[in-house]
């Protein structure tokens, strides 16, 4: 396959055994990070799944298709549809700290930092494999939470011109320094805060930029 060509699509046909979807993607969610993206070859996730090789591409369509349902299953795990679910009564500060906890539980998951060091490797970024990754995950969740702010800026909470920029913010501060040692691999100079008080802190900067007065 031409790595810059986009993925294929899944196979069309009789109905698909979601057993053998879910197990499928277990494999590759075991196996990408344990071994990269480019070692694991499709006859290993099938065997690992306990299928055919014609049952992975029937499923997902290409190598590339099948990491990005791995992206797409595991930001889904770790940041369901339901955190955005509108809860007007909740305090806006609770809801941006659950936000921003599992935000950090998620990208600071061994899969997630070995999903990320996949996807800066040379082979990837030659390749469209990074936009499929973000198209199937990441971009989800900042759009969920742009329209979370959406509805309390509505409700007079907060004070945002450019809600898309601002979930951005969020997102970038929360993985912050902490991340960035994670995914390079290094211990940092100085003790980094407890994930607690590092979102805590997060959070309070937000406020004190787009709480309205």
């Amino acid at each position: 396959m031409q790595r810059n060509a986009p993925p294929k699509s899944a196979t069309p046909g009789r109905p698909k055994d979601p057993a053998k979807r879910a197990a499928i993607l277990a494999a590759a969610t075991r196996l990408f990070p344990l071994e990269g993206f480019e070692r694991v070859s499709m006859d290993q996730i099938a065997a690992e799944a306990g299928v055919s090789k014609l049952t992975v591409y029937s499923h997902f369509g290409d190598k590339d298709g099948l990491f990005a349902e791995a992206v797409r299953a595991h930001c889904e795990h770790g940041m369901p549809t339901r955190l955005f679910d509108p809860r007007p009564n909740v305090p806006l500060k609770r809801r941006l700290t659950e936000i921003g906890t599992a935000f950090c539980a998620m990208v600071m998951s061994p899969e997630a930092i070995a999903g990320f060091r996949i996807l800066c490797s040379p082979q990837a970024m030659a390749s469209g494999l990074p936009t499929l990754a973000w198209e199937a995950g990441p971009r989800r969740v900042q759009e969920a939470f742009a329209a979370l702010l959406e509805r309390r800026i509505a409700s007079g909470e907060l004070e945002i011109d450019d809600p898309a920029m601002a979930a951005t913010h969020f997102f970038t501060l929360l993985k912050g320094e902490p991340h960035a040692c994670a995914l390079i691999g290094v211990s940092c100079c100085k003790a980094l805060p407890t994930p607690k008080a590092h979102v805590a802190s997060v959070v309070d900067l937000f406020l004190r930029a787009y709480a309205r007065r």
